[in-house]
């Protein structure tokens, strides 16, 4: 068996006995079909032959393309995962990328948004054209909710409950969680589908999704990308940012208005509170006042 069917078989062991995610298992894809591509050009090897050194040499290979730092992470992360599945599935009787060492990463912290750009950016949305309307609900749940793009994408009509508050979301690993949603956001939320989502033809295996494109289907991750590209050029807005951002700039913003960090991390869907811990950082100036304001070697 070749590169081809080796990888198949991994993609099945993540999807059906780890139970991954789509968006997962085609991160592993796009990172193993590189190495593939490589092995069968340059090495002529198989994925039962490929050497250690092979290995190195292919991840050289990737630092010569400029790719990032966290790029060549992930890449030697799921080249580990891959060789260690053939030699548990006793393919191989080693496994090549044990020893292989990626390059070592600092605190990674995405950029955040202050609550007055947000409000920029809001502004910036058409609120005249239905799509506009559409939107602005779209950007405030993701604000309001901490939601991840997969999750707003899927979220459903029926996952709402508006009486009690809050969202029924379903996170990474098929995992439940609730969150409030707060009134601001639920009215939005009320007038979008009373106003707008009312007005789509809509194709019946969507009936139940919140979020619908003009065409009346679910929507994708890159239309979601692609309007908070567009409204943060037009608001003047030059960090680069993504649906991400507002999930980081909502958990930001509720731990410097006094939130608790275990409350975040389930709000946030974390399983564990190290992974909530990128969202504690804070801004410059901020912790330089409480330094001056509160070191003892600064009050007199």
């Amino acid at each position: 068996m070749g590169w081809s069917e080796k990888l198949n078989d991994f993609e099945l062991f993540l999807k059906f006995e780890r139970q991954f995610s789509d968006n997962t298992i085609d991160a592993y894809r796009r990172d193993l079909r590189k190495l593939s591509d490589f092995a069968q050009s340059e090495l002529q090897v198989t994925p039962e032959t490929i050497s250690y050194e092979q290995l190195q040499e292919f991840l050289y290979h990737l630092s010569k393309e400029k790719l990032s730092e966290r790029t060549q992470a992930r890449w030697v992360s799921s080249a580990k995962a891959f060789f260690k599945y053939l030699l548990e599935d006793e393919q191989r009787a080693d496994n090549p990328a044990t020893l292989l060492e990626g390059p070592k990463l600092g605190l990674y912290l995405p950029d955040t948004l202050s609550f007055a750009d947000v409000e920029k950016l809001l502004a910036a949305v058409e609120l005249q054209n239905p799509l506009g309307q559409r939107n602005f609900c779209i950007i405030e749940v993701l604000y309001g909710c901490g939601l991840r793009v997969s999750e707003l994408i899927e979220l459903k009509l029926s996952d709402i409950n508006f009486k009690e508050g809050y969202l029924k979301v379903l996170g990474k690993g098929s995992k439940v969680r609730f969150v409030p949603l707060a009134d601001y956001t639920a009215k939005l939320i009320k007038n979008y589908i009373k106003n707008i989502r009312s007005t789509y033809k809509i194709n019946k295996k969507f009936e139940d999704h919140l979020f619908l494109n003009s065409r009346g289907s679910s929507m994708s991750r890159v239309i979601v990308f692609i309007i908070i590209k567009e409204l943060a050029e037009k608001a003047g807005i030059h960090k680069k940012i993504s649906p991400h951002t507002f999930r980081h700039s909502y958990a930001t913003h509720l731990l410097q208005n006094g939130a608790d960090l275990r409350f975040i991390q389930e709000m946030l869907g974390h399983s564990s509170i190290t992974t909530t811990g990128i969202y504690t950082h804070l801004n410059t100036d901020e912790l330089r006042e409480v330094i001056l304001n509160f070191h003892p070697r600064n009050t007199k």
